[in-house]
């Protein structure tokens, strides 16, 4: 009989769903200085949750006034928060994941960390949630 092989799924920058995720953090740093005309759908979405969103990422970095957060920083928060919340057919570990490489992208050297903490706050909260 032969052997069975079995290909691990390797991530790679030029993955479509990457590319999206990368173009809806642009928009929504350049959002986050002036109105843009060019909107994507999902960026559109994120906006119209933008209250209950950045109520959820408050909750998880108290610390941190929102109007203090790195823009580029706040848009990919924006992103997954938006993920974990509303487009939950996508593993929570995946939409993680996605965020921090865009915060190594994007972001400051401290910025995959924060990412990761806020993120893992969320999810922890979201999760303790679902269960009571």
């Amino acid at each position: 009989m032969p052997a069975l092989w079995i290909l691990p799924i390797v991530k790679t920058k030029s993955d479509p769903r990457h590319l999206k995720r990368r173009q809806v953090v642009q928009q929504l740093f350049a959002e986050s200085f002036a109105s843009q005309a060019k909107l994507s759908g999902l960026t559109k979405k994120v906006i119209a949750k933008t209250k209950k969103i950045d109520g959820k990422i408050i909750k998880s970095a108290p610390q941190w006034p929102i109007d203090k957060l790195n823009k580029i920083d706040l848009a990919i928060l924006r992103l997954a928060v938006y993920e974990l919340l509303y487009e939950t057919k996508t593993p929570s570990k995946v939409v993680i994941d996605e965020a921090i490489e865009l915060a190594k992208e994007f972001g400051a050297e401290s910025s995959p960390g924060f990412i990761n903490g806020v993120l893992g706050s969320v999810y922890d909260r979201e999760d303790a949630a679902k269960k009571t």
